[in-house]
């Protein structure tokens, strides 16, 4: 039986070890391991009637060249967000494009699912471990529709896979981001201003919520709840005031928006329809320091969220997740999701990631008048208060 095993979207901490627990545990059962580069863009340039070899996007894996992996961040196998059922003229690869019918940059999306399920069928892969986010799980789901055998590990510092109540990535995340904000009283204190922390997250403001919770900031905006910049502005000036080193500091989503405006977006769609995010922090910033004529510090944290290792919980997430996956593959359990439920593991059908919409219990959790941190009730809620 072979395995093959791909990561897909946002890089995060714990995904090497996600891949070396995984190829362990199916070498030791028998199992062949597959490593397919660049997520689904692997499968998509694999070219079956190539004489040249197609290394460049498959590998063997096993317990040699996977042994140290785990020492580090991010994904050896790399990553994309390549969707191969919506492929832009652009991104079909050469041997794929019909000498009599080139695709034109206006023509739609085209669907390379029929070609992906012969390279697998060439490849001799019985199971695919797809480790990935919403985006990427989502073309997992189409695959398993398609009969194709598929056991999913959700990963996203944004926490937002639905059916999960955990992603790899997250700990490691807000971990980060504690780390950082703290860091910025330094100068905030120094120069008494106000600061401005923007950390990822399109939909789901979890990472802002617990960073600012952890923290102890002054105040957080998240992705669910439009924010008024007058309002915040008086708030902060009052913690600023309050505040014996006379500064103030806040946390806000990358996809929040003010009230009655739009996300801050920029550039192309990719494949699975989002342009890239950053600018509400800059944006919220400049109206701070008109409203309130205070110097504003700005912060992107951005990419350094999910650089380097992992912490411990992601380690033990993604370890656990992919010894999970393997034994059910093992067990020819197939179309499933491995997740975290009420402090268990589990596993899910992979089609549940599309049910619903992972967001912050505003009403449990958040202030929206005050715009804090608001956990209403502590008792018999789960660790990551989600």
């Amino acid at each position: 039986m072979k395995i093959g095993i791909l990561t897909g979207g946002g890089d995060v901490p714990g995904l090497n070890p996600c891949i070396k627990a995984a190829v362990y545990r199916a070498e030791e059962a028998g199992l062949e391991v597959v490593g397919i580069r660049r997520g689904w863009a692997g499968l998509l340039h694999y070219d079956v009637n190539s004489k040249n070899g197609n290394e460049e996007w498959v590998t063997l894996l096993n317990k040699q060249n996977t042994r140290t992996v785990d020492r580090s961040g991010g994904t050896f196998l790399h990553t994309s967000r390549t969707n191969p059922s919506k492929v832009k003229a652009k991104d079909v690869p050469e041997f794929l494009i019909d000498a009599k019918n080139l695709p034109k940059q206006d023509d739609p999306p085209l669907d390379f699912t029929p070609h992906v399920l012969r390279v697998l069928d060439q490849l001799k892969i019985d199971a695919l471990l797809p480790i990935g986010g919403d985006d990427t799980l989502s073309y997992a789901v189409r695959l398993h529709k398609e009969g194709f055998p598929v056991v999913a590990v959700p990963k996203t510092m944004d926490n937002d896979v639905f059916g999960t109540d955990y992603c790899i990535g997250f700990s490691t995340a807000v971990t980060r981001s504690v780390n950082f904000i703290t860091a910025l009283r330094t100068p905030a204190g120094s120069h008494e201003r106000i600061a401005v922390v923007e950390l990822f997250g399109r939909n789901s403001g979890e990472t802002s919520l617990i960073s600012a919770y952890l923290a102890g900031v002054d105040r957080a905006v998240i992705s669910e709840v439009p924010f008024d910049p007058e309002k915040l502005a008086g708030l902060l000036l009052e913690d600023k005031k309050r505040n014996p080193s006379d500064y103030a500091i806040m946390t806000i989503s990358e996809g929040a928006q003010m009230v009655g405006g739009k996300i801050v977006e920029y550039g192309q769609a990719d494949a699975y329809g989002h342009k890239k995010l950053g600018g509400i922090g800059a944006l919220t910033g400049e109206a701070l320091k008109q409203i309130t004529g205070s110097e504003i510090i700005y912060q992107q944290v951005a990419y350094l969220m999910r650089s380097g290792e992992p912490d411990a919980l992601d380690r033990m997430v993604a370890t656990s997740y992919a010894n999970l996956a393997t034994d059910l593959i093992i067990k020819k359990q197939y179309g499933r999701l491995v997740a975290l439920k009420e402090g268990k593991y589990t596993h899910i059908p992979i089609d549940s990631i599309a049910s619903g919409l992972k967001r912050v219990d505003v009403d449990e959790l958040y202030d929206a008048d005050q715009y804090k941190p608001k956990v209403a009730h502590l008792l018999n809620k789960p660790m990551f208060l989600y």
